[in-house]
């Protein structure tokens, strides 16, 4: 999974990452070269007290030396571009696959694991590219120039590399093996906390309603403890690291000095190519480190890569037809023809063969039980889900061949919560219709019954709206999104169950203003109240799914027991 995202992603970038490689070998030659002058200085300089050869080679490495420098500021530069680059890229599509799923796949998923996807998973995978720049040329470079410049410099000292390395990557790769299921647990308890999190501040007035503080309390903390717990084990493996390369490279500097030693007291061995033996030592042995690094890295990365492309092979239910039709005649008549969906898995369908047809207008209300299926009846006609079997049809079109975006281009949903987003109100209004004027907003605000509370707010329509909506109340956020869907003037309009948070005199005056302004328009909505849906043309009475009524008030009055019995339950409260 993760060599298969980096290679669709880090494509684009192939100029900056072909950079990198030239930098770093460039670099690298460098370094390597400057053990072998140093070592000519201390033998051929310091040891005959020839001053002109040691100012020479010293100007010469120093020379080298801010070459190295600019090779590798460059090096990290073009590094870091790609790597965040493709950051960005990754991000993007992440994004973009969400906002093309379907109620369907954004319950398989949820918010939590979808945000912790988008965000922690694909700076794992950034990381990586961003260390890989780096160390990926260079660590191989180090090794294979490191062994044969200290090969040229004696080839009896070869015995201590070829026990240090060996050692010394037996220890990182158990840290590796013990670390990399580690990394998939973590990733799997932030996304559990990043759920309890959000339900606890999205139900905060509920916990406290219910007093349920300690409770969630130590929600909380049984899965910071988890991960607090992970990490520390993470955190110990990978503490050994240090220290174990450490312990590997001094015993091997060690060992290389008393070998040494022998050989310069047996003239084998100069001083000089002894110090430049070490220092190719230790870029052996730093090679050996830092792919070590990338090894450890790796693991996390790969986990958060298959999370990452899991999302993005996750392919939405409703999509776009392979021929949509991107015509339509005017007007809003839709038509359920046996309609029926089931969810994913569940034994019996929610609604079972719905006909009915809502002319242009007209207005259709939908009413029944909880669980009846109203709001899964309402969502098939935008197709936030697709039908099982049957169709739903828009002016005598399938939906299912509708061009997604003239389909949408045709309907206003006020959805059940509702929800306003982070900006001013004017950009809420707005929202369906961009090119709307001043004058047509505060006419939806009229309509909506809302116009006095925006005129109050300090700056009228530029007055700030907090996410979700939350400077509002949910009477004024509901009255707000009708607001919202009247400025779109849409074909057809659908509240599901949009007047719950009003009370029965501002929702009669919400539903004559929505006559004035509806008046050619197909309106649909649901509602739990009977004083909502009485006045409409045709009432849609559901019962375990199925439509066990339909027609006028008085109609469904004398002719339906089930929609008789809501009647009487709703009078007999009052």
């Amino acid at each position: 999974m993760l060599v298969r995202l980096l290679r669709e992603f880090l494509r684009p970038h192939t100029g900056l990452l072909v950079a990198v490689i030239v930098l770093q070998l460039v670099g690298t030659a460098a370094n390597l070269a400057l053990p072998t002058l140093n070592a000519r200085i201390i033998d051929d300089g310091v040891a005959t007290g020839d001053l002109a050869l040691i100012r020479r080679l010293g100007v010469i490495m120093l020379v080298i030396s801010l070459g190295q420098v600019a090779c590798s500021v460059a090096a990290v530069a073009c590094g870091a571009r790609a790597a965040m680059a493709t950051g960005r890229d990754v991000r993007h599509a992440l994004f973009s696959r969400v906002l093309s799923f379907s109620h369907r796949e954004m319950n398989t998923y949820g918010a939590p694991t979808l945000i912790t996807r988008t965000t922690n998973d694909v700076q794992q995978v950034q990381m990586l590219v961003l260390m890989s720049s780096f160390m990926i040329v260079m660590a191989p470079m180090f090794m294979i120039g490191g062994v044969i410049m200290s090969l040229r410099e004696d080839v009896g000292l070869s015995a201590v590399m070829l026990v240090a390395v060996p050692v010394l990557a037996a220890g990182v790769g158990f840290v590796i093996v013990r670390a990399r299921p580690l990394f998939a647990r973590m990733q799997e308890v932030i996304d559990r906390l990043n759920l309890v999190i959000r339900e606890q501040i999205v139900g905060v007035r509920v916990v406290r309603a219910f007093t349920r503080e300690a409770y969630e309390g130590a929600r909380f903390d049984d899965t910071n403890r988890d991960l607090t717990d992970v990490s520390i084990r993470v955190g110990r493996l990978m503490a050994l690291l240090w220290p174990l390369v450490g312990v590997i490279m001094n015993l091997a500097s060690v060992a290389a000095l008393a070998f040494g030693a022998d050989r310069i007291l047996g003239g084998h061995l100069q001083v000089g190519q002894l110090t430049a033996f070490l220092s190719y030592l230790a870029m052996i042995l730093m090679s050996v480190m830092m792919a070590s690094m990338m090894l450890v890295m790796a693991p996390r990365a790969e986990v958060s890569a298959g999370r990452i492309m899991e999302v993005l092979g996750t392919d939405p239910s409703v999509t776009q037809p392979e021929h949509p039709v991107t015509e339509l005649a005017p007007g809003g008549r839709v038509e359920l023809d046996r309609a029926t969906f089931s969810y994913p898995g569940a034994e019996q369908p929610v609604l079972r063969a719905v006909s009915f047809t809502a002319e242009p207008g007209t207005t259709t209300a939908i009413i029944g039980s909880t669980g009846s299926g109203k709001s899964t009846l309402l969502n098939l006609i935008p197709r936030l889900f697709d039908v099982t079997s049957g169709q739903v049809r828009l002016n005598g079109v399938d939906v299912a061949r509708l061009d997604q975006e003239l389909l949408w281009s045709r309907i206003a949903l006020v959805p059940q919560q509702a929800y306003l987003f982070s900006g001013t109100v004017a950009g809420n209004l707005r929202l369906g219709r961009p090119e709307a004027t001043e004058d047509e907003l505060w006419e939806a605000l009229r309509v909506a019954c809302v116009d006095d509370v925006v005129r109050d707010l300090p700056q009228g329509l530029d007055s700030p709206v907090g996410q979700g909506g939350t400077t509002f109340s949910g009477g004024q956020r509901q009255r707000l999104a009708i607001a919202r869907a009247i400025v779109k003037r849409p074909a057809v309009y659908l509240f599901d169950d949009s007047f719950s948070a009003l009370d029965v005199a501002t929702d009669g005056r919400v539903r004559a203003g929505l006559r004035t302004v509806t008046g050619e328009a197909t309106v649909l909505l649901v509602a739990q109240r009977v004083s909502t849906v009485m006045s409409a043309d045709r009432i849609v009475v559901l019962e375990d799914g199925e439509v066990v009524g339909f027609g006028p008030h008085e109609e469904l009055l004398a002719d339906c027991p089930t929609y008789a019995d809501i009647v009487d339950s709703q009078l007999a409260l009052r």
